[in-house]
């Protein structure tokens, strides 16, 4: 049977690889996720720094909820919630290499729940780079707008908590084994139920009690023939003698 041309004739005899290629195929990207949700959070933090600036440097912090939330204009020379001052350009050269690695590993990005996590992430160290290269008192040194206080916790902003909450959904996500291209890590082992291997033969089925009885009952019924077969033809019976009075 001539084929069409140009298609060879083990794919066109062999629907199932093509049926079994088209079920394999890769994952859409997700990076559209990513910068979405980068974009959201870096817009929130950017603006919320602007009105911050704005209406509360050199003023009296504004409390609010009875004290459980402060809105204080602080600014920060180190890392999140002030951890590290006195490090601005080590900070810097970090937000960089974090920033640098998002966009490396957004090429392998197939998984939804991680576009949201390194969005978070490079929405974050984004707002937070910003600063640092922008403000006062030099370029690399600049200091971060901190603006939200709670009790007995140190000021952040919205960037921190972008990071903050991009980081512990990283951890979710890795201790349920779901990779950054969507797939999911499986347990080392054969499982229970697994198919023998294609080189080894199935282990017979046992032989049925049916069959068993069947070939012991023609087993029986030839051993009464020969036994019946062994008797001489010449040999009668002998009656039992009857008992006198």
């Amino acid at each position: 049977m001539q084929t069409t041309r140009g298609t060879s004739l083990s794919d066109s005899t062999n629907p199932e690889r093509q049926a079994g290629e088209t079920a394999e195929s890769p994952r859409p990207r997700r990076v559209g996720v990513l910068v979405a949700v980068a974009l959201a959070a870096l817009a929130a933090d950017i603006v919320s720094k602007i009105i911050v600036v704005s209406a509360l440097q050199d003023r009296e912090p504004v409390r609010l909820l009875g004290g459980l939330l402060t809105l204080r204009e602080t600014r920060n020379s180190g890392a999140a919630f002030s951890i590290g001052t006195g490090y601005t350009i080590v900070f810097t050269l970090i937000a960089c290499g974090v920033v640098v690695a998002i966009l490396r590993t957004a090429r392998n990005l197939r998984s939804a729940p991680w576009a949201v996590c390194l969005g978070l992430l490079l929405g974050g160290a984004i707002g937070n780079l910003i600063d640092r290269l922008l403000r006062a008192p030099a370029p690399l040194k600049g200091h971060v707008v901190d603006w939200i206080q709670l009790p007995h916790w140190p000021v952040f902003n919205l960037a921190d908590s972008a990071i903050v909450c991009g980081g512990v959904l990283a951890v979710l996500l890795a201790a349920r084994g779901l990779q950054v291209d969507g797939t999911r890590l499986k347990d080392e082992g054969p499982a229970p139920d697994e198919a023998p291997d294609a080189g080894e033969s199935p282990d017979p089925e046992p032989p049925s009690g049916k069959g068993d009885a069947g070939k012991g009952d023609a087993a029986k019924g030839g051993a009464t023939e020969d036994a019946a077969a062994g008797e001489p033809e010449g040999q009668a019976e002998v009656p039992a003698p009857e008992e006198k009075p």
